[in-house]
């Protein structure tokens, strides 16, 4: 099956120090490969993996479970962690909740984490029905583009099928259940005007997490694909500076980088 365009993994070699990047449920490397290209800009490593069943159409999505979504992930985490000296972790919605699944379970291998809008639960009515219901009903209304930004869209599906929703309802229980096992640095970026996941989901992530460094940052001009919105500039900055604070070595390759494309231009 054809990936959709923008839909295509990213990955590019840098420094020393390794960034992972999640996209979320039913979107794709599209709608966060700017704040990936972002950090490879500086002279980072970056892996920007596809989620199995994402990108192609949602008859794809119906048959993985969020079990397929965090083994390929997890796969990343590990490659990275094999070719750089830190690894950072950053998600958007789901894929916040995957990055922090990564922090909980790798501890001293994941070097901080960085989230935008991270999602924790299933706040749609019919949610608790979803062991029923998606035997009865293939599939509901699309989460994406939920964007201020005339023009900008995301990359994703218009459908969202309940078997995957089923799935993802209980991925968000479990990270719930794991926030405490979180102890690294850990910056969120939350839009206070989100209509896919509620603030409230940001909040409780801060209050169940053990982290003691932590920043919380709002993204008042833009909605929940914040990461494509008016403040994406402010979400590339804020990741850059809050690795580079961590790790310093970030700084150097940042620097390589910065000579080495001086030297072709």
């Amino acid at each position: 099956m054809p990936l959709l365009p923008g839909a295509e993994p990213f990955r590019r070699d840098g420094g020393e120090v390794g960034v992972l990047v999640c996209h979320g449920f039913t979107g794709s490397p599209q709608s966060v490969r700017p704040w990936a290209e972002h950090l490879a800009d500086q002279g980072l490593t970056v892996s920007l993996p596809l989620l199995p069943g994402h990108g192609t159409r949602w008859q794809d999505l119906q048959i993985t479970t969020w079990q397929d979504w965090y083994a390929e992930v997890d796969r990343e985490l590990r490659a990275l962690t094999e070719r750089c000296t830190s690894v950072f972790v950053c998600g958007l919605s789901m894929g916040g909740a995957l990055a922090l699944r990564l922090a909980a379970r790798h501890g001293a291998a994941v070097s901080g984490v960085a989230v935008v809008n991270p999602a924790n639960k299933v706040h749609d009515a019919a949610g608790p029905l979803l062991p029923v219901l998606r035997h009865l009903v293939r599939t509901t209304k699309g989460l994406t583009s939920d964007i201020a930004k005339p023009g900008a869209e995301e990359v994703g599906y218009d459908r969202v099928p309940l078997h995957a929703a089923h799935s993802v309802r209980r991925f968000f229980q479990q990270v719930d259940s794991e926030l405490p096992g979180v102890t690294q640095p850990l910056l969120v970026m939350t839009s206070p005007q989100d209509h896919v996941v509620p603030p409230a989901d940001s909040e409780r992530i801060l209050g169940r997490v053990s982290s003691t460094d932590v920043r919380h940052t709002l993204l008042e001009r833009s909605f929940h694909v914040a990461t494509l919105d008016h403040d994406a500039e402010q979400i590339f900055r804020e990741t850059a500076a809050f690795i580079t604070r961590l790790a310093p070595q970030a700084r150097a390759d940042a620097a390589s980088e910065g000579t080495a494309a001086s030297g072709g231009a």
